[in-house]
């Protein structure tokens, strides 16, 4: 309240309590960038499990990277603040953390467990930033957390999902590399997101090659066998996932809160499994589709409960 004037009685009556603020509604414009971001990573998912059947999954992210960062290279520029924990984030969140997705992927039968499972990155990233910056740590988001990991369980002993059970591991492991990642992001000076996917791709590309040169076998090979399909879905992931969907996701952030945009984000998996089922032949049984939606139900508690995620814009 501002003082009265000089010479005047001040205000005695109490002012009106302001009324509640209510959100706007999405715009149509930004219903669409939301859509467009799911349809996106959910295809990039599929695309995965597709490129991996014919090239090795080190390969497949040097390649993805090598387009990225062609892609990508004008918008790395100086400064680098915190140069430290920048290097933490772009080979924690580049080479590990793709490299494993990649591993996942080419070691599943099914696309859909293992899309089900990265999705643990957000219970992961809620995790490690209390464990790391103390950050409060909710009832709902534990409770979230936990209906989370029981969903995955209970996914992955299904008879028929129990083969990929070495392959949903990894993609839990890149999924808590993901999360961590995303911790020390956030005690890191903000850097634009299409400069940070320049670094995840700069940093990315030559680990992974030379990761597959030397790991990897029959790579020429490979390539020859190589599918327009096998190189459209490169492509796909190294510019309209990684440039395109990081560009509409830096828009809808800055035009809303993260914690706005990210449950919507969670519907990718659903894309992926339809494409997996309808395209690729995975079997979904009552138990993995049980099983997905109790993880799901869990992820998006825990998205809910955490408003201050981020909504991770440098991912697929």
């Amino acid at each position: 309240m501002t003082d009265a004037a000089p010479g005047t009685a001040p205000d005695t009556a109490p002012a009106p309590a302001p009324l509640p603020v209510k959100p706007h509604a999405l715009t149509g414009l930004e219903i669409a960038a939301i859509v467009a971001i799911i349809v996106v990573w959910g295809v990039n998912n599929a695309g995965a499990k597709l490129a991996t059947e014919t090239l090795s999954p080190l390969m497949v992210g040097a390649i993805r990277f090598g387009i990225a960062s062609a892609c990508l290279i004008a918008f790395v520029r100086p400064p680098f603040p915190d140069w430290k924990s920048l290097l933490l984030i772009v080979m924690l969140g580049g080479p590990i953390q793709y490299g494993l997705a990649y591993i996942a992927y080419w070691l599943a039968t099914d696309v859909s467990p293992v899309t089900v499972a990265n999705q643990l990155w957000i219970p992961f990233t809620t995790l490690f930033a209390f464990l790391i910056l103390g950050e409060r740590l909710s009832k709902a988001a534990l409770v979230g957390m936990g209906v989370a990991f029981v969903g995955v369980a209970w996914m992955t002993l299904d008879a028929h999902a129990l083969q990929d059970w070495k392959a949903i591991l990894v993609a839990i492991a890149a999924g808590a590399a993901w999360g961590v990642t995303t911790v020390v992001a956030r005690r890191t000076t903000s850097i634009p997101p299409l400069k940070m996917q320049g670094l995840l791709a700069l940093g990315a590309f030559p680990v992974m090659a030379f990761g597959s040169a030397m790991f990897e076998h029959g790579q020429w090979q490979a390539i020859q066998r190589a599918t327009p399909m096998v190189w459209a879905s490169l492509l796909w992931a190294g510019v309209v996932s990684s440039v395109l969907a990081t560009t509409l996701l830096f828009w809808l952030v800055q035009r809303r809160e993260a914690g706005r945009v990210t449950p919507y984000l969670l519907v990718t998996p659903v894309v992926s499994m339809l494409i997996g089922w309808g395209f690729m032949g995975d079997i979904l049984t009552p138990q993995i589709l049980t099983g997905s939606a109790i993880a799901m139900g869990g992820v998006a508690l825990v998205a809910l409960a955490e408003r201050g995620l981020r909504a991770g814009a440098a991912k697929a």
